[in-house]
């Protein structure tokens, strides 16, 4: 009771540093492109995880973990800041934010696929009612709809859940921050030649707040987050644990109406509200 007590306080500590993600991405696409923002968000987190490697002397993976942390790469190293981005010049953070309730329906599909883990049937219920929400509101919200940003997000959502479940999956030899250190270090590579390639042409004109948004999704969503993440989903359960992110959105159009000044109509709380709500029956038949 008290390893899964720990895993959903973990968990929640996790997700509500991922709810600044979107709105510090946002603010960070004003001044960079998203390509250069992807990569060098990478490169920083990657530096930062790699000296704590180096200075804790933790062991390096085995060959075996080398297709693990690859998935993982691709999935929250590269695939969500990418395409979440490049979303983001097609749509408004507030509105991004919804999208999040079917994260996690793809975290408890691929922790089945990759996890090994065996939800109950009612589970599957309430996660497919949050997700059909979430579904409803893009169809529904009108002339905000960008099906190109809409798709990216989908897409974005996929990635992510795969990522998830894989590194929980690891965390539990490895361990969470050890899983994501050693995800970055991999990345390190392609993310410094990718940056290289896609600097800005001038920093002259690039606003302090695009600067504070690269630092957030850099240091908090690409590192730290993931810490706290990892070990609540690898100690509480990927599908039960996974059921948090359904109050991300909840937090994050919080911080797009504060931060953003972005309009957080009606039916976008009544969204994430109805969401939530699925959380408490897909927690409970999680296992």
């Amino acid at each position: 009771m008290k390893t899964a007590t720990d895993g959903w306080g973990s968990g929640l500590l996790g997700v509500i540093i991922f709810s600044g993600s979107l709105p510090a991405t946002r603010i960070a696409v004003s001044g960079f492109s998203p390509i250069f923002l992807t990569s060098a968000r990478a490169v920083i987190a990657a530096l930062l995880g790699g000296a704590l490697l180096f200075t804790l002397r933790q062991p390096k993976p085995s060959r075996d973990d080398l297709f693990s942390l690859l998935i993982i790469a691709l999935g929250v190293v590269v695939g969500f800041p990418l395409l979440t981005a490049i979303a983001l010049q097609y749509i408004t953070s507030a509105h991004s934010m919804v999208f999040i309730g079917l994260l996690p329906l793809s975290t408890a599909v691929f922790g089945v696929l990759r996890g090994g883990e065996r939800p109950k049937p009612l589970f599957w219920l309430f996660s497919v009612l949050g997700s059909a929400t979430v579904v409803g509101f893009a169809l529904n919200s009108g002339a905000e709809v960008s099906l190109v940003g809409d798709l990216l997000m989908v897409a974005a959502i996929v990635v992510c859940g795969l990522g998830y479940a894989e590194g929980a999956a690891l965390s539990r030899r490895l361990g969470g921050w050890q899983v994501i250190s050693w995800a970055l270090v991999l990345s390190l590579p392609a993310m410094v030649v990718i940056g290289l390639f896609r600097l800005p042409e001038s920093w002259a004109g690039i606003a302090g707040n695009a600067w504070a948004g690269l630092a957030y999704v850099s240091v908090f969503s690409m590192l730290i987050g993931f810490i706290f993440w990892y070990r609540g989903l690898a100690l509480g359960g990927i599908a039960a644990v996974g059921q948090l992110q359904l109050l991300q959105p909840f937090f994050g159009l919080l911080l797009a109406a504060g931060l953003l000044h972005e309009k957080v109509s009606p039916l976008m709380v009544f969204t994430t509200l109805a969401i939530v709500l699925c959380v408490a029956g897909a927690r409970k038949f999680a296992r």
